[in-house]
């Protein structure tokens, strides 16, 4: 008796997949259908006006001089990506004073979230790739900091702004910037003047633990012995200059390709092609690519470029070496 209530349940909740399944399967079917159908009657509504040649989609990255300053032969004006830094590093400095005058006993929403990011920031990324608790607690400010920075400068670039100086429109007799989307860390030189803060400081930090001789002799293996420590210490020094591009170029093409690919399916490729209906077709996919930038791409990278700051310092400060 148990075995056959038993087989009937089993057949029960097969035919409740099965029945699920096909639900799925013909709601997929459905939109796809509603889909073509809207984009054929889009192109016998609008036609196809052809390759447009006037269109540069790079110009949504070219940094136009708000306010020029030049100091000698160096270039200092005021841009957009200007504005994207200063608000990055206001949230960031926001947060950290936040995180150190007004904790609570009994944390609301907000300090439990902060709390999550200092943890994450603390446990996690610092002392979980930093070996002397000396150093953790030194360098544990920087990483924080490094990875809240990060983390602002990728968000807020998924939030539209005023930026777009290039295109402009009229409101109550005032011409202003169209809204876009840009992040400071799109840019190389960003990313790149952050990896070189932390490749400097690791290699200082390792010469102060093992001193200048000691700190190059950790880069060579304890069991390597004889000629095969130069090829080996050759390797080495490779590797390190090698980090100063692939941190930097992680973070930056990371970044670049998803407002790219954002930029495309938002309308980029209907403007291209000259052909509108298109867009019921790419504005889909350009909300997926916008959902999963923000909820995993822009907290990832942050977090992978202060998990391999605190390695860096990790390795550089072991007794062993790397």
């Amino acid at each position: 008796m148990e075995a056959a209530t038993a087989t009937a349940n089993q057949n029960a909740q097969q035919g409740d997949d099965e029945g699920g399944g096909l639900s799925r399967k013909w709601i997929g079917i459905i939109v796809g259908v509603t889909l073509l159908l809207a984009f054929i009657g889009l192109f016998a509504a609008f036609g196809s006006e052809g390759q447009n040649t006037e269109y540069q989609p790079q110009n949504e990255f070219e940094l136009l001089p708000w306010i020029e300053i030049h100091i000698g032969g160096l270039d200092m004006s005021i841009n957009k990506a200007v504005l994207y830094l200063f608000i990055a590093t206001t949230l960031t400095t926001g947060t950290m004073i936040y995180v150190a005058k007004r904790m609570e006993d009994k944390p609301n929403l907000t300090q439990t979230a902060v709390e999550a990011a200092y943890d994450l920031a603390n446990n996690q990324i610092t002392r979980g790739n930093i070996d002397r608790t000396d150093i953790a607690a030194k360098w544990f400010p920087f990483i924080a900091t490094l990875f809240l920075f990060i983390l602002f400068n990728n968000l807020i670039g998924y939030i539209p702004l005023p930026t777009n100086t290039e295109h402009k429109f009229h409101l109550f007799g005032l011409a202003i910037p169209s809204f876009a989307l840009y992040a400071a860390t799109a840019n190389i030189s960003v990313p790149l003047v952050l990896t070189l803060i932390v490749w400097i400081g690791y290699h200082v930090e390792g010469v102060k633990t093992h001193g200048v001789k000691g700190y190059f002799a950790t880069w060579v293996p304890s069991g390597v012995e004889g000629p095969a420590r130069i090829p080996i210490f050759i390797i080495e020094v490779i590797s390190h200059f090698v980090r100063l591009i692939s941190l930097s170029v992680r973070l930056f093409a990371n970044i670049l390709a998803g407002h790219l690919l954002i930029l495309f399916m938002g309308g980029g490729l209907a403007v291209l092609l000259g052909l509108a209906a298109a867009g019921i077709l790419t504005v889909p996919v350009a909300i997926v690519f916008f959902l999963f930038e923000i909820g995993l791409i822009s907290t990832l990278q942050a977090f992978i470029f202060a998990t391999l700051t605190a390695i860096y310092l990790g390795g550089a400060t072991a007794a062993e070496g790397h």
